[in-house]
């Protein structure tokens, strides 16, 4: 069965962490995703995605493309400004501040889990 992916608050599990993720499964949320933030506390999960962009934003982040089963395709840092390119296979794009992806073990062929935040329902 497909998960059916829902705008809110999750739980990343990466292989050296547990962090918070926010979902964005929406168009509008997927269209805003960090536009205007200052910075970013745990990781965002654009759902569908096969590429992003960093025009107007404000900080470097990393860049994780993921397949249907979470696992990890390619991991990229982009600066702003930047038009990234579309991820043959990816279906999920998850993005955190520059060099927080290593941190987390999130490396090409990782497994990530996406499990509910306390009382929430991610998918």
């Amino acid at each position: 069965m497909r998960r059916r992916w829902q705008d809110g608050e999750a739980t990343l599990r990466a292989p050296a962490a547990s962090v918070p993720l926010r979902i964005a499964a929406s168009y509008r949320a997927r269209t805003r995703g960090l536009l205007g933030a200052e910075g970013l506390a745990g990781a965002l999960l654009l759902t569908p995605a096969s590429s992003v962009h960093t025009v107007r934003m404000r900080f470097a982040i990393d860049v994780a493309y993921l397949d249907r089963r979470l696992r990890v395709l390619a991991v990229r840092t982009m600066p702003p400004g930047r038009i990234g390119r579309p991820r043959l296979r990816a279906r999920h794009v998850l993005e955190a501040e520059a060099g927080t992806l290593a941190a987390w073990g999130v490396v090409p062929g990782a497994r990530l889990d996406v499990s509910p935040a306390a009382g929430g329902d991610p998918s």
